[in-house]
Formats: structure tokens, C-alpha cells, sequence
């Protein structure tokens, strides 16, 4: 690319059900900062959640875009890891300063998908041709990887940090609730590490895809998930359940499946408005239950993503349901909350 553009052409939430194609002037690199032109960008729950009107708190214009990838075209003067031409992930950027950003958790920064300084909410602009970011929240992948499958380390990210909180080890009999993109993500993950994987589901076609994947699937339409689980681990219970839909049915009947003693349940869903966990704190006790949470992957946890993706220990290829253009935006968003799994915008090479 002879010349660099000075404008970069991106989407915005503006109200419930409603998205504008914007341009704004591209930032000026500072010292770390590089500039990526995008290759893909997914929409995430967070993106169309808003849409459905179900994350007002989120405020608006919302330019967000957060599980994405694309090619580094400029860089800032004190840049050398980084070379033009890596394809990256965006990660995500805190202050660098706090401690949680010292300990690599920078999802628990304050300036977390904080406001852009033209007061776009959230201001990631991933959903855009071109962004700036600073290389602190960024991990290269192989070049050869699909863009859109590359757009996956984010999600993969959340993912491999609930699986080391859950201690998932090798041999292991782990039921995933839930057979969404984040749920087979979590299977995935599951698997990778060892553990026979079990996915229970309601919809005919995520119970398909599951089937397709490889996985154990219960139809919990049509059968009792509980019992089910009882009967194939001969009575005696998930080591661990991962709750990857926001449900209290869900969560009741995940607790319900664990091993008598020593069960670990991850809480790896958010809904809204929230749902609740009912349990006797006896239980807990007596049984010496552990009650998991996640929210965000740390800095590890995207390096490993990263490198997980780009060995293609993990396929992600069935969790892309349609690609869409940038200009397509208001289609895509609808096309997230009718579909199964990730709707991918991808940008064509200029």
C-alpha cells in the first residue's frame, strides 16, 4: 500500500434496532500504537444484545467490534516486535498502569471499553476497515489462518481462562449446557484438554452441529439431561459442568449433574436481565462443591488462544454461520439474533 489512508470507515450503534456506517479521521500513531487493516471482525452477544435493546447501560453511539483480526499496514516509531504484515488479534486495552492491568487481567481495568475521546461508547472500532491499537493488546496468528476463524481468539480467550479455573484435566467427564458458538467453544477447549465432553441441548440444529462436531449430545427436549448423565457416567456424575447459556433451569440442572463430592460448576454465561443460582450453602459445604465464575481472558490467555488457533489445535470452522460486508451491517446485526452461531464481517482487500 503506497499510501496510507487518513479516514477509516466503521459502524456505530446509534439506538435499539438501528446502525450507521460512519468516517471518522484515523488517529495518529503514537510511539506504540500500530495501524491494522481489517480483516474480519465477528459480532459478539455484547454487539447484539445492544441491538435487541437488552444493553441500554451500554450507552450510545456504540462503536464496538472486539473479536477481530487484521494485518498491520503502519507502525509507531518505537515498535520492533511487530513487523508489516503480521496478522493479529485485537486483544484488549486497559491503562497499563492499575493492577489488574499489571497482572494481565485487563478485562478488571476501569478503562476497560471505556469512551473514545469523540464519545463513541465502548470505542473498539472494530467494525471498521481501519483501526489504531497499541501493541500491548495484541497477538499475532499465522498468516494462513481464515480471517474470520482468526477473529475467534477472543472468545477462545474467555474460554481457556474458565477452563483453568475449572482445573479440566485429562479423563475427566465435563457437560457443556448449551450448544451455541460459546458452549461448542467450551466443548472444543474441554476436549482439547482431555476430558470426554458431553453437550446437552434444546434446538434440533445446534443438536446437529454438536453431533457434527463429534461430541456426546443429550436432546434435552426429549430426555432428562440429569438423568441422562447419570446414566452414562454410571451413576456418579459430571466432574465438572460448564453453564454456557444465562439460565436458572439451566443452572439448576447443571448443579444436578455434578459428581456427589468434589463438583465444579462454571457460571460462564451472562444474561439480562440476570438469572439466578439457587443452591443451599450446605450443599456447597458438605459436598465440597465449587462455584466458578468468568468473565474476559487475561493476557496468558490470549496468547494461548492465539496459539491454539494458529496450530489448529482447535477448529472453530463449523461456529461461522454467513459472512457479511461492512456496508451490510444492519442485515448482519439481524442475521446474529435470528442465527445459531457467529455472523462474521469481513473486509475485502482495497
Amino acid at each position: 500500500m503506497s499510501q496510507l489512508p487518513e479516514t477509516m470507515t466503521f459502524s456505530c450503534l446509534v439506538k435499539k434496532g438501528q446502525c450507521e456506517i460512519r468516517k471518522r479521521p484515523i488517529p495518529a500513531l503514537k510511539d506504540y500504537d500500530v495501524l491494522i487493516k481489517m480483516k474480519a471482525c465477528n459480532i459478539c452477544t455484547v454487539d447484539y444484545q445492544q441491538f435487541m435493546g437488552l444493553r441500554e447501560q451500554q450507552g450510545y453511539p456504540m462503536a464496538g467490534g472486539h473479536e477481530g483480526c487484521g494485518v498491520i499496514i503502519a507502525r509507531g516509531a518505537k515498535v520492533n516486535d511487530f513487523q508489516i504484515g503480521d496478522l493479529v488479534a485485537l486483544g484488549y486495552q486497559g491503562c497499563g498502569h492499575c493492577l489488574e492491568c499489571r497482572h494481565g487481567n485487563v478485562s478488571g481495568c476501569t478503562s476497560f471499553r471505556s469512551e473514545s475521546e469523540d464519545g463513541y461508547k465502548f470505542g473498539e472500532f472494530g467494525f471498521a476497515d481501519y483501526t489504531v491499537k497499541s501493541v500491548d493488546s495484541l497477538y499475532k496468528l499465522n498468516s494462513s489462518l481464515d480471517p474470520s476463524e482468526a477473529a475467534f481468539t477472543e472468545p477462545l480467550a474467555t474460554v481457556l481462562n474458565g477452563m483453568k479455573k475449572l482445573h479440566v484435566r485429562p479423563f475427566e467427564t465435563v457437560v457443556v449446557i448449551g450448544a451455541g458458538p460459546m458452549g461448542l467453544l467450551n466443548a472444543l477447549a474441554a476436549r482439547s484438554y482431555g476430558a470426554r465432553v458431553i453437550v446437552s441441548e434444546l434446538l434440533d440444529e445446534k443438536i446437529a452441529t454438536a453431533r457434527k462436531m463429534g461430541f456426546i449430545v443429550i436432546d434435552s427436549k426429549a430426555e432428562d439431561p440429569v438423568q441422562r448423565i447419570k446414566e452414562i457416567t454410571n451413576g456418579e456424575g459430571a466432574d465438572a459442568v460448564i453453564a454456557a447459556v444465562a439460565n436458572t433451569k439451566a443452572y439448576e440442572q447443571g448443579i444436578q449433574m455434578l459428581k456427589e463430592r468434589h463438583g465444579r460448576f462454571l457460571v460462564f454465561a451472562a444474561g439480562h436481565p440476570g438469572p439466578e443460582l439457587n443452591i443451599p450453602a450446605n450443599d456447597i459445604h458438605y459436598k465440597e462443591m465449587e462455584i466458578v465464575g468468568t468473565y474476559g481472558g487475561t493476557n496468558d490467555d490470549f496468547e494461548d488462544a492465539s496459539k491454539a488457533l494458529s496450530m489448529g489445535m482447535i477448529d472453530v470452522s463449523e461456529l461461522i454461520e454467513a459472512r457479511y460486508p461492512l456496508q451490510d451491517m444492519q442485515k448482519a446485526y439481524q442475521a446474529a439474533v435470528d442465527g445459531n452461531y457467529r455472523i462474521s464481517i469481513v473486509f475485502d482487500d482495497q
